[in-house]
């Protein structure tokens, strides 16, 4: 009998040189460069280089990346003219999904070298912080703040949703979120763009797919459930009860548990940290009480740990995030890692098409006769 490998767990399908995950030392390694060291010592910027081009830039090619990238970052007017067509209760991931497929229609170049899909993977990392920036303000009722080329990527995403220039603390703390957020190997939303560019698709066709699976709650839509939970139980003096009855239905306690990793992800302790920062900053001993508490009472009880989702949604939140907005954030992050994926894919391109066992009838035919 065909063995089947339920959500292809275990299966390998293919080779990439983007980003390694190792859960026997729980480490996460961007083109070999462990995502902590990144995190801690460099840009978005640097990263979006080292993801598409395979190295970190020297000081010519960081400047000339920055230029670029600055220089797009206004929302074209047919774009803007897409985002306010759409209800303003829209779910931001749908407004974002529809601004990327506005975006690739605007585009009508059809060249599908590396050198063009690296072009238009740099114009949506210059645009997306505009699209989730703006989708938040109209939320709340606000215009739209215009891009400043004089802010780095980091500081510009937070001018552009609050109006006013962030502190140190947030920005770095953002910062740290955007670079960890970058790239995660062969996840179900990477995987996705790489099977809908093994069609030939264009690289904007395969960002809209991803955008897609990246809403779900089981993988980028877990940041966006915490803050749910975290309003549901309240208080720390609530968590044991809380987790008691939650087992009693069997529900999933989202931002713990990770398909990958079996000994913690690699990726929270640094975001961790970041969180830290946020709190001490704005005296959030509320928020650092009941985050310990829920950590504590889950690795006490099940011993599944904290993944990526657990301190960014906290740490989105404490910087003035809407948690409806918190995997847009996502998106605008990883699609660095989609797009390096991309071009990996169109590189050494075999079609994906996995075959499936059949449990339906045996064959049957249609009776010759018409039921009166």
């Amino acid at each position: 009998m065909t063995e089947i490998r339920k959500g292809l767990a275990g299966v390998v399908v293919d080779e990439t040189a983007v980003s390694k995950v190792n859960p026997d030392t729980n480490s996460l390694l961007y083109r070999g460069y462990p995502v902590q060291e990144l995190a801690a010592h460099c840009s978005v910027e640097e990263v979006a280089h080292l993801l598409w081009h395979g190295e970190l830039p020297d000081a010519r090619q960081l400047e000339a990346l920055r230029r670029e990238e600055r220089s797009r970052r206004a929302l074209p007017e047919t774009v803007r003219r897409v985002v306010e067509l759409l209800p303003a209760s829209a779910h931001p991931m749908d407004v974002v999904r529809t601004a990327v497929s506005a975006i690739g229609a605007a585009d009508p170049s059809t060249n599908a070298s590396a050198e063009a899909d690296l072009d238009r993977a740099l114009t949506l990392f210059a645009l997306l912080p505009a699209v989730v920036a703006y989708t938040q303000r109209r939320r709340r009722g606000l215009d739209l703040v215009e891009p400043r080329d004089d802010l780095d990527y980091s500081r510009n995403f937070l001018w552009m949703t609050f109006g006013e220039e962030p502190s140190d603390v947030d920005a770095d703390a953002f910062r740290v979120s955007m670079v960890l957020y970058a790239e995660h190997s062969f996840n179900a939303s990477t995987f996705t763009a790489r099977v809908i560019t093994s069609t030939l698709a264009d690289l904007y066709s395969a960002v809209t797919g991803a955008i897609g699976a990246l809403k779900g709650p089981l993988h980028g839509g877990a940041n966006e459930a915490v803050m749910g939970v975290f309003e549901e139980i309240g208080s720390p003096e609530r968590v044991e009860e809380w987790l008691d009855r939650v087992r009693a239905e069997k529900r999933k306690v989202m931002g713990f548990g990770h398909r990958v990793y079996k000994n913690g992800d690699s990726r929270v302790p640094t975001m961790k940290a970041a969180l830290d920062t946020l709190v001490a900053d704005r005296g959030a001993t509320d928020v650092a009480e009941l985050y310990d508490a829920l950590e504590r009472g889950m690795t006490e009880r099940t011993g599944i740990r904290p993944n990526l989702d657990y301190p960014s949604g906290p740490a989105y939140a404490l910087l003035g995030f809407d948690p409806a907005v918190f995997t847009p954030l996502f998106v605008a992050s990883r699609v660095l890692g989609w797009t390096a994926h991309i071009v990996e894919q169109r590189a050494s391109n075999a079609l994906i098409r996995p075959l499936s066992e059949y449990v339906g009838p045996d064959e049957r035919h249609v009776p010759s006769s018409p039921v009166e």
